[in-house]
This record gives C-alpha cells, sequence and structure tokens, in this order.
C-alpha cells in the first residue's frame, strides 16, 4: 500500500471495506491536487455540506432519474468529506473547529434528507404524520453518529497518542472552550461539549476503565493493555458499529429510495439501527468492566 495514502488515512484499522478501496482512494487523488493550492481542508468541507444538501431535494422526487442523481449527489459529498481530512494530514492543516465542522456536514445531510423524504411521503398519502418518524429518525441518526464516533476516535486513541490526539474527554473541551476566542468558535464549541457529555452518560463503564488507566498509567499506557483493547474494539466495529456509519446507512438507503418504497427506511433507522446502537453500547461496555478487572 502507497505509504502516502496509508498517511492520509486516520487508521486502517477504523476504515471498512468501502471506505479503504472506493472513498479513501479518490479522496486521496483529489487531496493530492489539491496540495499546494491554498484550498484549506476547512474550504472543503463547506463545499461537502453543500452538495451533499441537495440530494434531500432529489429524495423528495418520486423519480428514478431524479433519485439516482441524489445518489451520486451525496456519494460525491461523501468523496469531499473523505478529501477534507485526508487533505488535512497530508498539509498538516487540521483544527478543532474543522474536525467539528466535518461531523456537522454529515448530520445537515441527512436532517435534509428526513425532510425530503417526509414531504414525499405527505404528497403520496395525503398526511403529515410521517415527519413524526422522520423527527425520531433524525435524533436516533444524531445519537447513533455521536457513540460511533466516539469508538472510532477512542479506538485511535489505543493505536498511538498522535493518531488519538482528536479523542477528548469533557473537561479538556470545558477547558479549550474557556481559551477559545471568537463567538463563532464558542457557540460550536459548545455543541461539541454537549455532544461530549451525552458520549461520557451513554459509557459510564468506559470512563471508570479510563479513569483507572490515566490513575495508574498517565498517558504511558502497556502496549499489551493497548493491543488487547484494539482487537477487541475492532471486532465490534466490524460486527456492530460499523453498521452506523455513513455505508452502513446509505446501502439501505439508497435501495429503498431508488426502490420507491421510502418509508422503509424510517423503519430501518428507528428500529433497526436503534437496536444495533443498544448492542453496541453494551458490548463495549461488557468490554470495559472485564478490562477494568485487570488492571
Amino acid at each position: 500500500m502507497n505509504k502516502e495514502f496509508e498517511a492520509s488515512l486516520k487508521s486502517i484499522e477504523t476504515e471498512n471495506i468501502l471506505d479503504l478501496y472506493f472513498y479513501r482512494p479518490i479522496g486521496y487523488q483529489l487531496a493530492r491536487a489539491l496540495r499546494g493550492t491554498g484550498i484549506t481542508p476547512n474550504m472543503v468541507t463547506i463545499l461537502s455540506i453543500f452538495v451533499g444538501a441537495g440530494t434531500g431535494f432529489l429524495f423528495y422526487f418520486n423519480s428514478f432519474t431524479y433519485n439516482l442523481l441524489g445518489v451520486l449527489l451525496l456519494i460525491a459529498a461523501n468523496i469531499l468529506d473523505c478529501v477534507d481530512g485526508q487533505l488535512a494530514r497530508l498539509t498538516g492543516i487540521k483544527s478543532a473547529i474543522g474536525r467539528i465542522l466535518d461531523g456537522v456536514a454529515g448530520d445537515i445531510w441527512f436532517l435534509l434528507i428526513y425532510v425530503g423524504l417526509a414531504l414525499r411521503l405527505t404528497d403520496q398519502y395525503g398526511t403529515a404524520l410521517f415527519f413524526i418518524p422522520a423527527v425520531i429518525s433524525g435524533l436516533s441518526h444524531l445519537l447513533q453518529a455521536n457513540i460511533t464516533d466516539y469508538y472510532k476516535t477512542l479506538h485511535l486513541y489505543f493505536v498511538s497518542k498522535e493518531k488519538g490526539a482528536e479523542f477528548t474527554n469533557l473537561e479538556q473541551v470545558k477547558a479549550q472552550q474557556k481559551v477559545m476566542k471568537g463567538s463563532v468558535n464558542k457557540f460550536f464549541y459548545s455543541l461539541y461539549e454537549a455532544y461530549t457529555h451525552v458520549q461520557e452518560e451513554m459509557t459510564p463503564s468506559l470512563q471508570y476503565f479510563l479513569k483507572s488507566l490515566r490513575e495508574k498509567y498517565g498517558d504511558d499506557i502497556p502496549e499489551n493493555i493497548r493491543l488487547d483493547f484494539r482487537a477487541r474494539s475492532a471486532a465490534l466495529m466490524k460486527r456492530y458499529i460499523d453498521w452506523m456509519t455513513f455505508n452502513g446507512r446509505t446501502i439501505v438507503l439508497f435501495v429503498v429510495v431508488l426502490s420507491g418504497y421510502v418509508w422503509i427506511y424510517f423503519i430501518y433507522e428507528i428500529v433497526i439501527l436503534n437496536f444495533v446502537l443498544f448492542l453496541s453500547v453494551r458490548k463495549h461496555e461488557k468490554m470495559c468492566r472485564e478490562m477494568s478487572k485487570v488492571i
């Protein structure tokens, strides 16, 4: 594997097959082309938001052609979402706000997709009640994406200090917010604070495990513990957590939208993916309790 391509990834361990062999290689080539042009990762992120936002509009129409264009637009937006991170790693241009913007991008895409699907079903069946599952789907999505991002960033923390640099706890986020300048930056960080608070509230066993590690080892976690954690974490990602990623949900989304039975996606989001979330947290917490006993 190209060493520069590998360096443009957060970690091969956290990439699923579709990312590793489709999205990331395209993103890498675009990132290389943009390097040295003055275009920053944050500019690419903002562009991806606008590109992905058009998907919800195209999914509103009960038209295979428009829906296929929407699929292609969302794929393009996700490629751009890959580009921003890969460009940041290739150029060293990184920022805390950039990471937050990167996470917000996907939320905006799907917010507008849920609105588009709800409007489509409202027109089709003559009732606005479809906005209820749309809202529940949106809230479910936010929670699922939050926990998925947390577990993947946590995995990187156990890979190395460098790759896990983005993993922060609530106290660190609050401290960063206090010294941050600019009302816009502080606003985004207040959202990030709430985001982090939810992560920690949902994972008490993990928080106890991390606290125990800090008290005993500080920042120098023994390699045997790192390896054990990563092996268990990687297994959980492949079995459960990856279903809640962009690829895990869009495969189903694309099929149901192109087939015309868009209401099925709300069932998938609310019932199936929330059950996957429940299993993911339960299994991960059990893993942390087991590992805490041997510290």
